[in-house]
């Protein structure tokens, strides 16, 4: 690092990417604050925590966090079964996070509301690179104070923001003032969040595998509560991209998501509304009408925005930074990730070289480093915080040599509307004969939810 001070490394978020940064630097000798907006490590995978992964335990964990576990008697999972988000927290991230190494430096009800360097803005260049970061906080107690650092790393992910329901990367006229009947983007529709769902109408807006699975939980509901209705619109003129190849699908739990969709559809079970792209939401007397681009209207109780996902880049505005103009990802990152040509086992494996910004010593990794494209593995998050490691502790040939190979198969494929080892709905019909990941036995496992085509759109074309 080019700060030569004791200053630690900032690691913004504690999901599983943040808390491998830290436990990658604390091998290094590298003081880590882990700062997590949420009231505990991994608050957004608790968000979905009744979702089954489609890969096994082995490929869920990183190494260097696994082996600060086992050095306290930690019992890992069973390899090769299928966790749901919930096991994810509790049997891995939790302990992970209340290690003394990592629980001391952790600090959470941390949100970051910006970086930037001390004493100068991204137009100040004169001894740029060996002047500490400041990170604004914004602590639970309502009190912002700042941080001083020697490096960032940016784990914060994307799940704080969603793509819009509007078309053009907009929101939809009204969506703002129609946010109360806007659920969130993976609701617990059979648990958690059954009284939003049950008896009424909810209009489920997307073409991924996240609006697949809420569509089929909703159907569940409406076997058992009646009254309950589901509508489903997607911007494409047809759903078959969604569907898949069925009993021919190369990951049969995928093919069964597909199948049984389709079969829902065709049996009225679910409403389809194709070439549906939302121009306006107006909500009044409890309910909200939908109107497309072409006129035509919805009503529902509640809408579902399955429509994918986006960095916030507004914390990092005073870095500079070198980002894909299309997926806002990392400049040399960018090309190799772009959804429209490259699906989960096409990309190349790639760590802190491939990263880094003009901003000396900062990386932004995880999901968030893939931007808007919904190709991003887990495994490669761990790899990319391994080498960025690697990096600030100055061992540029550890940073330099990538150490994960991602098969190339056809299963990766996007052309079915997104990528591969989409989280499943956690139910007993869609994890018999999952015991290898989306891309052939075995295979990292995808966190995130790419619920759109290429961009996370909601199923336009």
């Amino acid at each position: 690092m080019a700060v030569t001070t004791t200053l630690p490394v900032a690691v913004i978020g504690a999901g599983p990417v943040g808390l491998a940064a830290a436990a990658h630097l604390l091998e290094r000798g590298i003081e880590p604050l882990i700062l997590e907006a949420g009231p505990a490590a991994a608050a957004a995978i608790e968000q979905w925590r009744h979702i089954r992964l489609f890969s096994p335990w082995q490929y869920n964990t990183d190494a260097a966090a696994v082996r600060a576990l086992a050095a306290t008697g930690w019992e890992s999972p069973e390899p090769t079964a299928l966790p749901i988000g919930g096991e994810l927290i509790d049997r891995y991230l939790t302990p992970l996070a209340a290690l003394p190494a990592i629980a001391s430096r952790l600090h959470t009800g941390a949100r970051v509301i910006a970086v930037t360097r001390l004493g100068m803005d991204k137009t100040h260049s004169r001894h740029r690179n060996t002047t500490p970061f400041v990170v604004r906080v914004e602590h639970a107690d309502g009190e912002v104070r700042d941080h001083q650092a020697a490096g960032v790393i940016d784990a914060s992910g994307t799940w704080s923001t969603r793509n819009p329901l509007g078309t053009s990367g907009l929101p939809a006229l009204g969506e703002a003032a129609a946010a109360d009947r806007i659920s969130s983007p993976l609701p617990d529709v059979l648990g958690r969040d059954r009284e939003t769902f049950e008896g009424r109408t909810a209009l489920v807006v997307g073409a991924g595998h996240s609006a697949a699975n809420t569509l089929i939980n909703l159907s569940e509901l409406a076997d058992q509560v009646p009254g309950t209705r589901i509508v489903w619109a997607i911007r494409g003129a047809s759903a078959a991209k969604v569907y898949g190849g069925g009993d021919a699908d190369g990951l049969a739990a995928r093919g069964q998501l597909g199948s049984r969709l389709r079969s829902l559809v065709e049996s009225g079970a679910v409403e389809l509304h194709t070439g549906f792209g939302i121009a306006a939401l107006a909500a009044a007397a409890g309910a909200v009408t939908v109107t497309s681009t072409d006129g035509r209207t919805l009503e529902a109780d509640v809408v579902v925005p399955a429509t994918g996902f986006r960095p916030d880049l507004d914390i990092l505005r005073e870095l500079r930074l070198e980002l894909d103009p299309g997926v806002e990802a990392p400049r040399e990152l960018g090309p190799l990730i772009d959804p429209e040509f490259h699906s989960c086992g096409t990309v190349e494996p790639h760590g802190a070289g491939m990263l880094a910004h003009p901003e000396q010593d900062f990386y932004i990794v995880g999901m968030k480093s893939y931007g808007r494209a919904p190709t991003f593995l887990l495994a490669t998050g761990y790899e990319q915080v391994r080498s960025v490691a690697a990096a600030l502790a100055g061992d540029r040939e550890a940073a330099d040599t990538v150490q994960l190979e991602l098969p190339e198969t056809g299963v990766c494929s996007s052309d079915i509307g997104t990528s591969c080892d989409v989280p499943a709905a956690a139910t007993a019909a869609f994890v018999a004969e999952t015991s290898g990941g989306c891309c052939g036995a075995p295979e990292p496992v995808l966190v995130g939810f790419p619920t759109g085509l290429a961009h996370g759109r909601s199923g336009g074309n």
